[in-house]
């Protein structure tokens, strides 16, 4: 007897020839938000369609279903399979690798803001830092200038905190940040 995953892997194989309209939709939207993030669309795509269907699809199944080149779709599996979005799977009596989503999106939220945004902002701090204390050995910088690479400095380290307190707790308090905005 066939589990539920090789019976909707045969059913999506029945119905292959393109993606359903709602399908389209839903994968360009999360195409163009990943975009809008600053990512490649098609990682998005990629992601979307996976998590859509529930089933482990080989990267040929992906490349028909939204019409990517084979290069294309393995750079892009393998970028995703990097963040952990995507997990690469072997069902028993296949030899070809399939390719899931990840569905835990507070998990996989973490994840990137982990590699990617967290050390972004952490160098941004440490450059503003790097300014400030350069900006006062000048000598002739003025008071106010130092005053404002302080807050500037003290918004991305309470950008920081909010990101590591997220990756704790999954809460994000930007409290930290509008206090800058206030002194």
């Amino acid at each position: 007897m066939k589990g539920y995953l090789w019976q909707a892997a045969e059913h999506h194989q029945a119905n292959a020839d393109k993606l359903l309209n709602w399908e389209n939709v839903a994968i360009d939207a999360v195409g163009n938000v990943i975009e809008f993030w600053g990512f490649k669309r098609n990682q998005g795509r990629v992601w979307a369609l996976l998590y859509l269907r529930d089933v482990a699809l080989t990267a040929a199944e992906i490349e028909k279903d939204l019409e990517l080149s084979k290069g294309g779709v393995s750079m892009l599996i393998r970028d995703l399979e990097r963040w952990g979005v995507v997990l690469r799977v072997r069902t028993p009596g296949d030899s070809a690798w399939r390719y899931k989503a990840e569905t835990d999106l507070l998990q996989m939220a973490r994840r990137v803001i982990e590699e990617r945004e967290f050390s972004f902002i952490a160098r941004i701090r440490a450059d503003l830092e790097e300014a400030r204390k350069l900006a006062e050995a000048d000598g002739h910088t003025a008071k106010a200038q130092i005053q404002r690479l302080q807050r500037m400095e003290h918004l991305a380290e309470a950008t920081e905190k909010a990101l590591k307190l997220f990756l704790k707790t999954s809460r994000l308090d930007v409290g930290g940040m509008f206090e800058v905005f206030r002194g």
